[in-house]
């Protein structure tokens, strides 16, 4: 599963990007300075975009801890989305690439191959996520998952749910069904690349 994703853009590209879609962002704990980076990994905090209950057509931009202790206190980094709803504390978890890990092409290789999937033409894409508050860490984030779609499912039997940019602002709207939204993207909607 996704346990490591990349964001290179700035805040002010990303409130760009939301305003072509006529969603307005909000920094209701003041602008996040993003740096860019290539890997952000489970436990790390980075920037997510949460419902403004009651508003649509709006997001505040946060900065949060990725994943929750479970009840085995192990992290919850993915979050099954299959049979659920999810009618609050939704949130967009903002990126222009993640990985995916296989065994090694090459049987000499010890460690796994590392794959970089990008969105094609856009600079950015958003990930279906939920947040909730912990006494152990505070607000955390999640990525939802589902069954693979045609461009993950060569290289692992599970993904993490990549809203289509028409979907965001009704991700946001929690009074739209989350099932509604969650579906795979069209065959070569994403690119691959071998990075390590």
């Amino acid at each position: 599963m996704c346990n490591d994703y990349r964001l290179t853009v700035d805040v002010a590209s990303i409130v760009e990007d939301f305003a072509d879609l006529k969603i307005k962002i909000r920094f209701g704990e003041g602008a996040p300075n993003l740096e860019a980076r290539e890997d952000i990994k489970i436990t790390d905090v980075a920037p997510i975009i949460r419902t403004i209950e009651g508003v649509r057509g709006e997001g505040d931009m946060a900065q949060r801890r990725w994943s929750w202790p479970g009840p085995n206190k192990r992290p919850v980094y993915n979050f099954r989305s299959e049979g659920r709803e999810f009618s609050s504390n939704r949130c967009l978890i903002v990126a222009d690439g993640f990985y995916e890990f296989t065994d090694p092409i090459d049987p000499k290789k010890k460690r796994k191959d590392k794959w970089l999937f990008t969105k094609k033409d856009e600079p950015i894409f958003c990930i279906a996520g939920i947040w909730r508050d912990t006494p152990e860490v505070g607000a955390a984030f999640t990525m939802l998952t589902m069954e693979p779609g045609p461009d993950i499912a060569p290289y692992h039997d599970r993904q993490i749910v990549i809203l289509d940019r028409s979907a965001w602002a009704d991700w946001l709207d929690p009074s739209v069904s989350a099932k509604s939204l969650i579906k795979a993207l069209p065959p070569s909607t994403l690119q691959v690349e071998k990075v390590g």
